[in-house]
């Protein structure tokens, strides 16, 4: 089999992932919170160095080809995105990019609840348990991982301390807002949100500082976004032609080299 074939698949399959992870950040360019992922492609090494064969069944020349690439560790970038004024009440803005609002989510197997973390801070009130919610309709947690619930009527809004207040009164309940030092700890779980890898490591803001009535708009720069396809695109095609050329070559050897031999 021609080698030049491997490596060129290796090309097309590396770079169509990389054309994926950047179609699915400009699809969420308006998405409120969403944090860009960040794809990368590392060098492959030959096979007798990736097997650790030394010197048995090594071909120095393929050795020095390289063994194509590989799609490496996908990142998050976690970038400001930056503010837009709703003027709703109960909308709420972040302003550092290593802190989060503290939710509850519900397994679906165990029924057992989990604290995640969001950056979307698009809240409002559940009309029958009073409950405070996300725009997916999960609970939003105070600073003791409980519920947000208000007892009493009237028109609830968020301080820029994160105080929850009813009819302009303060009610007792604050956002929790969590800081996380090493952001490469969490992952993404759709919907706006964020786990832990590992354990949870989130630290309590004692003073939070937030801005009622905005939310923080998507972390993705259209332009460079689409010029991020562009260049993925291109490699991606450029590889694809050369398995073309591979072909011919491999026609070319078979039907007339091998005729005239």
């Amino acid at each position: 089999m021609n080698y030049g074939l491997y490596l060129s698949a290796s090309g097309v399959l590396s770079n169509t992932y990389r054309q994926d992870v950047f179609a699915n950040n400009l699809a969420n360019v308006e998405t409120p919170g969403f944090k860009p992922d960040m794809p990368s492609i590392r060098q492959r090494d030959p096979e007798a160095i990736e097997d650790n064969l030394g010197f048995q069944g090594a071909n120095e020349l393929l050795d020095r080809l390289g063994g194509g690439v590989l799609a490496g560790r996908q990142r998050i970038n976690f970038t400001q995105g930056a503010p837009r004024l709703t003027n709703n009440p109960l909308d709420a803005a972040l302003t550092l990019k290593n802190q989060f609002f503290a939710i509850q989510t519900i397994d679906t197997d165990t029924g057992e609840t989990q604290v995640r973390l969001t950056r979307d801070g698009r809240f409002t009130m559940d009309g029958n348990t009073k409950e405070l919610i996300t725009q997916s309709g999960h609970r939003v947690l105070n600073a003791s991982d409980q519920p947000i619930v208000l007892d009493g009527e009237g028109v609830a809004s968020i301080s820029e301390n994160g105080q929850i207040l009813l009819n302009g009164q303060p009610t007792g309940q604050q956002l929790q807002i969590s800081q996380v030092n090493n952001l490469d700890s969490l992952t993404k779980l759709g919907q706006g949100l964020f786990a832990f890898q590992g354990k949870d490591i989130r630290e309590a803001v004692q003073n939070p500082s937030i801005k009622p009535g905005f939310i923080e708009a998507s972390g993705v720069d259209p332009i460079m976004t689409m010029m991020q396809i562009v260049a993925a695109t291109k490699a991606a095609t450029g590889n694809a032609n050369m398995i073309k050329y591979h072909d011919k070559i491999l026609d070319q050897a078979v039907n007339t080299l091998g005729r005239v031999g």
